[in-house]
């Protein structure tokens, strides 16, 4: 069995992979899918966290026992994209790439496998569900996915970057997240007679206009955090005050404590302004998933190999980490040392816009040249 079969079963998958795409928790037939191939080529696995597969490669092996992880879940999105594999499912859509990170590991397993005798540390393959805001890694933890792991490794395809490209800092790399749900309780009457009122449509508005203040007067410029509104809802009609409003929206922080810091400030803020509108306010801020914090020498191997694969000015890319969004993987990255990166991926073919639309996108497109690139990647960090 050369490389190139190992490439094209991979790249035969991800097409599969992304015709059948299917939610977080919902990854039934991804799982025997990913099983299926298991058996047929005599790796070892077993269930974890229901959908979840972990498998291993080597195990009487000596030296360390190595996980690499590759999630699974789609979004619920219409493809729009012009794919001869698109999607089968309506309203749904592998939008992330996870059906390219599901891929290139099987292909890693399908060579691995085939040179089990020549490697040196053992292989612990981590196939996790629930990406997308489903805690998916944490069950896989609580199932035991990292009994024996003694580092993890892991990967997210980025449109932004050119291929060819990549980052793996040490220390941050994608931002923790959290959101925060308010309702503003006000006193609704017919819109002619606003000084019968108290307001929460023109409360609401001046509290996303404060908000705003925060980041830029509140939190030093050398720190990495955001505070977006992304939703505001006053349901009624032209002549109608409504008796309340409900905002919502999005934390991004780079390190664990800016999230305390900015969570009272957004309290404060939006208390303040209530009172000065003369309306009530409630405020619920619910964490979400922490930032993802490479640790130091396992990002050090994660480079050198990156570099062996893609030449010495991998690294020279226009983007700054931490990038603000962020991922589950963080909390494999809390409980044994190992590191993640970003790779780049688009380049100019214009029969696929590039492949620069970004991830969530309807038109977004995974480029499978990334397969080759990550499986050889994925070797190598197993084997040096």
């Amino acid at each position: 069995m050369n490389w190139q079969d190992a490439v094209e079963k991979a790249t035969q998958l991800r097409h599969w992979f992304h015709q059948h795409p299917e939610l977080t928790w919902e990854e039934v037939n991804t799982a025997e899918k990913i099983r299926q191939c298991l058996n047929e080529w005599n790796i070892e696995w077993r269930v974890c966290a229901e959908y979840g597969t972990v498998a291993t490669i080597g195990q009487n092996i000596g030296g360390k026992n190595i996980g690499l992880r590759a999630d699974m879940d789609a979004l619920p999105i219409k493809e729009t994209a012009e794919v001869a594999y698109i999607s089968e499912t309506e309203g749904k859509m592998h939008a992330c790439g996870h059906d390219g990170h599901m891929a290139a590991l099987l292909g890693t397993a399908y060579w691995l496998k085939h040179h089990e005798n020549d490697l040196n540390n053992q292989v612990t393959l981590i196939f996790q569900p629930a990406e997308e805001g489903g805690h998916g890694a944490l069950k896989m933890i609580e199932d035991g996915a990292l009994e024996g792991v003694d580092e993890i490794y892991g990967w997210h395809n980025w449109p932004a970057l050119k291929f060819g490209t990549a980052i793996c800092p040490n220390g941050t790399v994608l931002s923790g997240n959290a959101s925060f749900h308010v309702t503003v309780q006000g006193e609704g009457g017919h819109a002619s007679q606003p000084e019968a009122c108290k307001d929460p449509v023109l409360a609401a508005s001046a509290m996303n206009l404060n908000l705003q203040q925060i980041i830029s007067r509140r939190i030093p410029p050398q720190a990495s955090v955001v505070v977006s509104v992304t939703r505001m809802i006053a349901d009624s009609t032209a002549n109608i005050i409504p008796q309340s409003v409900e905002l919502g929206g999005t934390i991004r922080y780079s390190e664990p404590q800016w999230l305390d810091i900015v969570s009272k400030h957004i309290i404060q803020v939006l208390k303040d302004t209530a009172s000065s509108y003369g309306v009530d306010v409630e405020v619920e801020i619910v964490p979400f998933y922490e930032a993802t914090i490479n640790h130091a020498q396992q990002a050090s191997h994660y480079r050198k190999v990156l570099e062996k694969q893609l030449g010495h000015d991998y690294d020279q890319v226009p983007i700054h980490v931490p990038i603000m969004g962020a991922e589950d993987f963080s909390y494999y990255l809390q409980k044994v040392p190992g590191a993640f990166a970003l790779i780049g991926m688009a380049e100019e073919i214009k029969s696929q816009a590039d492949y620069c639309f970004p991830c969530h996108s309807p038109n977004y497109v995974f480029n499978d040249r990334l397969l080759d690139l990550v499986m050889r990647t994925f070797v190598d960090i197993v084997q040096d």
